[in-house]
């Protein structure tokens, strides 16, 4: 079989693969478009003159879930989080690669193994944690978030900064910086495609989680999807036209910002994974 040949294969696989990912989200946006009595019944049938129902769906589910309050506040922690987290991984990871210890080193492979233990393992002692530290809030959201991500980052950035040539940071020192002015002026630009990967990555994360603000906050702070979930009524009835709608409004503010910044992401796993 020719290269060419291979090539083609290749690409008519991926793009049935686009396909399959891409399928579920079409489904629901035109569910989205038809009253709720036709959707169960037909699911898959396109919206036609007797089913479709315009733009109401939409406003019923805004209505419902007081959609904007959970938006603001799944905004809020979402940017205050990734905020965080790239601020203060970035700098942590700095200080693990260019301060060589005992105590860094442990303090580098604990983060590493914070990735690999399972969310259900600590979530009801965390909760607990959460309560009594008076944590159950949006701000306390963004310190448990700053935890949970920085495993993930702390590790991406600190294969990026071993591939930064020590050189550039003892050339500013030598000029008079010191190490905050050396790394927000220095090193933190650098950083640059990797911190947009781990920006994208979390922001994916926190936008969609659903168990943690539901454990942490409950429904006294809802973002989108617990908010979501209470359209839900008792008896398994739901109203199956305004949540189609409320999940199709709850995936465009994400969407839209990883198409802005997809082509970070490789560029930045890679510098992350391998230079280290």
């Amino acid at each position: 079989m020719t290269r060419r040949n291979t090539n083609s294969l290749w690409f008519l696989l991926l793009c049935a693969l686009s396909i399959v990912f891409l399928a579920p989200i079409v489904i629901v946006l035109y569910n989205s478009l038809k009253g709720q009595f036709y959707i169960s019944g037909a699911p898959f049938a396109f919206p036609n003159a007797q089913t479709f129902s315009g733009l109401k769906n939409y406003v019923n589910g805004v209505e419902k879930i007081r959609f904007f309050q959970a938006f603001g506040y799944s905004l809020f922690i979402t940017v205050f989080s990734v905020g965080a987290i790239v601020l203060f991984t970035s700098m942590t990871a700095w200080y693990l690669v260019r301060v060589k210890s005992w105590f860094t080193s442990a303090l580098y492979y604990l983060f590493v193994f914070s990735m690999i233990v399972p969310f259900q393992m600590v979530m009801f002692t965390m909760s607990k944690t959460i309560n009594v530290l008076r944590l159950d809030n949006p701000v306390g959201l963004v310190v448990v978030y700053l935890g949970f991500g920085a495993g993930l980052s702390v590790f991406l950035f600190a294969g990026f900064i071993r591939g930064v040539p020590l050189e550039i940071e003892e050339a500013a020192v030598i000029d008079g910086s010191g190490p905050v002015q050396t790394f927000f002026q220095i090193v933190f630009p650098i950083l640059r495609p990797t911190a947009i990967t781990v920006a994208i990555l979390n922001a994916m994360w926190i936008w969609n989680d659903y168990l943690l603000p539901y454990l942490s906050i409950g429904s006294k702070y809802r973002t989108i999807p617990v908010a979501v979930q209470y359209l839900q009524g008792g008896y398994g009835s739901r109203d199956m036209g305004a949540l189609m709608a409320m999940l199709i409004l709850a995936i465009i503010p994400i969407i839209v910002f990883y198409l802005v910044c997809q082509k970070y992401i490789i560029r930045g796993v890679v510098a992350g994974a391998v230079k280290g």
